[in-house]
């Protein structure tokens, strides 16, 4: 079994030795390069770049320049999707966003995670576990997104949140560790 095909497994795989990963994910920041480096009105360039970053997109789209990731080919968006400036996505694992979901500036999705034992840790080895959000979701600025999270349909999370667990549907959740203030509906 490859080191990708761990990654995708979510097994304990080597991310900072392995060529074919290190290939990939040069591949992928000379991507986002080109993508940043396109004039904000080049609308039609940015798309074209993003459609071909991302293993799945909807029609309308909108990522906000800068934009990082680490692979792309994990990254699902569905229809009527916004991202604003300087959002990360550390997509070892598949991260999937549903519909109409509006991402504020500064926000991190990060699949990836390490061993807690430092011998294990020290060889390269880590981790990546999926991330879903649903639909109708409205992220606020400078939030963070751990690894294995799921955010449900209907939600807001509040700026500055870091979400380390699952959030159900039709809440406003906030903090750090992010939790549940409010039922919606």
């Amino acid at each position: 079994m490859s080191e990708k095909d761990k990654m995708l497994a979510g097994e304990l795989y080597d991310a900072n030795y392995d060529k074919e990963l290190i290939r990939d994910r040069y591949n992928a920041k000379e991507i986002c390069h080109q993508y940043n480096n396109l004039k904000p009105s080049d609308i039609e360039g940015r798309e074209k770049i993003i459609k071909k970053l991302f293993a799945k997109t909807g029609k309308q789209i909108l990522v906000e320049q800068n934009f990082w990731c680490d692979y792309g080919y994990n990254i699902y968006v569905g229809e009527n999707f916004y991202m604003n400036h300087n959002c990360t996505i550390l997509d070892g694992a598949k991260v999937e966003f549903g519909d109409n979901v509006f991402i504020a500036p500064n926000c991190s999705f990060y699949t990836a995670g390490h061993p807690l034992d430092y011998k294990v840790r020290n060889k390269g080895l880590e981790y990546a576990k999926p991330i879903k959000i649903g639909n109708n979701v409205w992220i606020g600025g400078n939030v963070t997104v751990l690894p294995g999270v799921t955010i449900g349909n209907n939600v807001t999370i509040g700026a500055g949140s870091v979400v380390t667990r699952d959030i159900p549907s039709n809440v406003v959740a906030v903090g750090n560790p992010c939790k549940v203030i409010k039922q919606l509906l």
